[in-house]
């Protein structure tokens, strides 16, 4: 009904076009719905396909990130093999150096002695020299004594007595004054020589120091090691014996020169048999790359998840990988044994062994004898293992050693 103006007016609106009006008006409102829950769905959706997406770029930028470091790692691990390969080269050249500068030493000492033996011959001949000049004197001084009581007839016997006497008191001096610069020259060789020795021990005591630190990082004490039957094990030597005459002594002290060469042998002996061990302690890793999946001492099993003792690392590393020797030694073991899988061991001498376990191939055999960085097997997954990786074990006097510390020390030395 409509009223305007005071005229009323109205329309009639059938049953059914009410009907049809209010069902379009209900689907209109139903479709609003509908449409505006799908909207907050919809953005829902969205953000989470937003968020998924910015996780995995996270996660690919952290990937990028570790494999950088890895190849880091890698090529740090490879300087480190040159350097060490550099490092051995130095220690020989080293020996070399120190027997050739003994063997120098040994040559001057000789040479002084003989130079000091013909300077004593010298010294005496002056003295019985300087002896018959005295006589000679108190034997000009009685003449003249005698010829005072016949003044004029023996003036000029008198003349040529004085004048021999100013020439012997003249020899006399001048043979002093030798005598004064032959032992001071003979001083001064002593002088440099005893520098010379003295130098040399002190070299050859750093040398010492420097080795006995790289031991004892890898927890090794030097003199334990030294005490092993192995490294008193003397190389091939031997001729008759023939007593060696000692020089000889001053009369307040002992020579010098003996005392420091005394000492200076016992140092390069004991510097040589620090050398030889060296050559047999394993100070390098036995893979070019690799992540410590298992450290050293109590850990949880892998395999029934309790806590046990783990007498060696665990290093992981892909399938196949080669197995270096860290050092000299002699294989003692090579197959199959238990929860180790396929095992190698070998014997370092002086009380020290190596183990290889879980490896996929051996490439060497009970008895064969192996040198530094050679090939011995291959990272395999056998025995009691649950994945791809090499179980690295080292023994001294059957005592278990952590191996990161013998690669520890290793990597003092290219510090150094």
């Amino acid at each position: 009904m409509v009223r305007a103006e005071g005229r009323v007016s109205h329309l009639r609106v059938s049953q059914r076009a009410q009907v049809i009006v209010s069902v379009l008006l209900l689907g209109l409102a139903g479709w609003g719905g509908f449409a505006s829950v799908q909207f907050l769905l919809h953005t829902q959706i969205v953000a989470f396909k937003d968020d998924q997406i910015s996780t995995a770029r996270l996660a690919y930028r952290t990937l990028l990130g570790e494999v950088a470091e890895y190849q880091k790692k890698f090529n740090a691990i490879t300087r480190e093999i040159e350097e060490t390969s550099v490092f051995s080269s130095s220690l020989r050249e080293q020996g070399a150096q120190l027997q050739k500068n003994i063997s120098t030493v040994e040559t001057q000492l000789r040479a002084t002695e003989q130079e000091r033996e013909l300077m004593a011959a010298a010294r005496e001949k002056l003295r019985t020299q300087l002896v018959e000049i005295e006589n000679n004197m108190q034997s000009l001084a009685s003449r003249n004594f005698t010829l005072k009581g016949s003044l004029t007839s023996k003036e000029n016997d008198l003349q040529t007595a004085l004048a021999e006497r100013n020439q012997a008191l003249f020899e006399s001096n001048n043979l002093r004054r030798q005598m004064r610069e032959t032992e001071s020259k003979l001083s001064s060789i002593r002088e440099t020589q005893l520098e010379s020795v003295r130098q040399l021990a002190e070299r050859t005591s750093g040398f010492i120091e420097s080795t006995e630190k790289v031991l004892q990082i890898a927890g090794l004490e030097p003199d334990q090691l030294l005490a092993t039957p192995a490294a008193k094990r003397r190389k091939g030597q031997g001729g008759p014996f023939i007593p060696l005459k000692s020089p000889p002594l001053s009369e307040d002290e002992s020579d010098p020169i003996a005392i420091e060469m005394e000492a200076l042998s016992r140092q390069l002996l004991r510097w040589e048999s620090l050398q030889a061990v060296m050559q047999r302690v394993p100070l390098t890793a036995p893979l070019t790359s690799y992540a410590i999946n298992s450290p050293f001492g109590k850990r949880m099993d892998p395999i029934n998840g309790m806590w046990a003792a783990h007498y060696g690392v665990d290093l992981g590393a892909p399938k196949s990988s080669p197995v270096y020797a860290p050092a000299l030694g002699v294989v003692t073991f090579a197959g199959f044994q238990d929860k180790y899988g396929r095992l190698i061991e070998i014997d370092h001498d002086n009380g020290i062994r190596t183990r290889y376990g879980h490896l996929d191939k051996t490439m060497v055999k009970k008895g064969d004898k192996v040198t530094f960085n050679q090939v011995i097997g291959l990272v395999g997954n056998t025995g009691r293992s649950t994945g791809s990786h090499l179980h690295y074990e080292i023994m001294f006097k059957d005592k278990p050693k952590n191996p990161m510390n013998f690669i520890k020390a290793g990597r003092h030395i290219f510090k150094e």
